[in-house]
């Protein structure tokens, strides 16, 4: 490791699911990003509720990368059962930050890296007497604790807390005081290290968006008024995502009336269903769903193309084969939707490479849909469905017309 790392090196979480440490964690590279310095983050979770063990990943980088880089500078080591994994990452000269309240023996850190110390569990039963107090606020000791360390604006990260929190004035004053209580720590007992962030104008314009929700808003953009979806991870936040939207833009002023309907139907079969039901009677309809939910709806994908109607599905792809892993990211579909049904059908295949695509080919689809009168796929995966990237802002119109005009022929294509 160089001497100083300034805006370019990887720090790396490994908590437990379940004990709220995701949102504090994403907190942490959005306080970077407000510093104007470009971050990837990649949530790597279980398929579980809690209990086994995940990873919040972040890659501060002035010079944008979106990838993993490999390697970790700093490992915040949160959970006692992958220790040795989580410290086998670190790079030479790097760092691991963990709980000091229980000491451990020399043979569990490596001779070539610094180990940071920060008494977190004591801290938080000395300060706090509920249980699920003291693992929450565990959390956001040791961002302050992180933020000390790392040179992170502390104001910077109030402001964060206070838009979480928003109208929540009890809730806002016992995080910010638990931010200063790790930042104070630090201040009195470690150095900075050779790690830091400094305020840069490197971001620009652009957002931090998942791919899910702006595929979402892409489909409110389009035209749609018709979701049915059964959940199923990847894709459920994009189904909950349109939700919220609508609930935002699809409301009659007059009448407060919804002008959108949303079903969460019994199963995946049931939902495109719905759709092609919604398709036949001329509103713009889509589903939400996985490679397991492609598996079921090829019969009425087969129909969407011999009947020719009108449909769109986002296949939020995760892990194969058969039901696969649901927390894992792959290209696992794009056989099976491309030839899905039973016969001759082949079926246009949208592919997004981040999340402003996903907003452009989420309204791009259902103009195809009406234009071709079959159903179009938008196939995005889990790590850019589930994770926030960096993306161009979207480009909104309200002059925008849907696009319904006559089924292209080869001589439109041409042209």
């Amino acid at each position: 490791m160089p001497l100083e790392a300034l805006n370019d090196f990887v720090v790396k979480f490994a908590n437990v699911n379940g004990s709220g440490s995701a949102s504090t964690n994403g907190m942490f590279a959005k306080a970077i990003l407000r510093m104007g310095v470009p971050v990837a983050a990649r949530n790597i979770f279980p398929s579980n509720i809690q209990g086994l063990p995940t990873w919040f990943e972040v890659r501060i980088t002035e010079a944008g990368h979106l990838g993993r880089r490999g390697g970790v500078d700093l490992m915040v080591a949160m959970n006692p059962q992958t220790w040795d994994r989580d410290v086998a990452e670190i790079e030479a000269g790097g760092y691991l930050f963990y709980d000091s309240t229980k000491p451990l023996p020399p043979s569990k850190f490596r001779e070539d890296i610094t180990v940071l110390g920060v008494p977190l569990t004591a801290m938080c039963n000395a300060a706090y007497q509920l249980p699920r107090e003291r693992q929450l606020f565990k959390n956001i000791i040791y961002v302050g604790a992180l933020a000390a360390l790392l040179d992170i604006e502390i104001g910077v990260i109030e402001t964060l807390l206070s838009e979480q929190f928003a109208g929540k004035e009890r809730l806002i004053k016992a995080n910010v005081a638990a931010l200063h209580m790790g930042r104070d720590y630090v201040a009195e007992h470690l150095s900075p290290l050779r790690l830091r962030v400094r305020r840069a104008d490197k971001v620009g314009d652009r957002i931090y968006v998942e791919g899910n929700a702006a595929a979402a808003l892409g489909a409110v953009y389009g035209g749609a008024t018709v979701c049915a979806w059964y959940p199923i991870t990847p894709s459920t936040s994009l189904a909950e995502a349109f939700t919220g939207y609508c609930e935002d833009l699809r409301i009659e002023p007059r009448t407060d009336k919804a002008r959108y309907a949303i079903v969460q139907a019994e199963d995946e079969i049931a939902s495109i269903g719905i759709v092609i039901g919604a398709g036949w009677n001329g509103a713009r309809a889509f589903t939400a769903t996985s490679g397991p939910g492609i598996s079921l709806m090829t019969e009425f994908i087969g129909l969407s193309y011999f009947a020719e109607i009108p449909a769109v599905i986002f296949d939020v792809q995760r892990g194969g084969p058969s039901t696969g892993m649901p927390t894992r990211t792959q290209q696992a579909d794009l056989l099976a939707a491309a030839y899905s049904g039973h016969g001759d059908s082949k079926h246009p295949l949208l592919l997004p490479a981040d999340p402003g695509e996903c907003f452009e080919m989420g309204s791009l689809a259902f103009d195809l849909a009406d234009r071709l009168q079959t159903t179009i796929f938008v196939m995005l995966d889990l790590d850019i469905g589930m994770n926030e990237w960096l993306t161009k802002p979207f480009e909104w119109d309200d002059s925008r017309k849907l696009d319904r005009g006559k089924v292209m022929t080869y001589d439109d294509l041409e042209a």
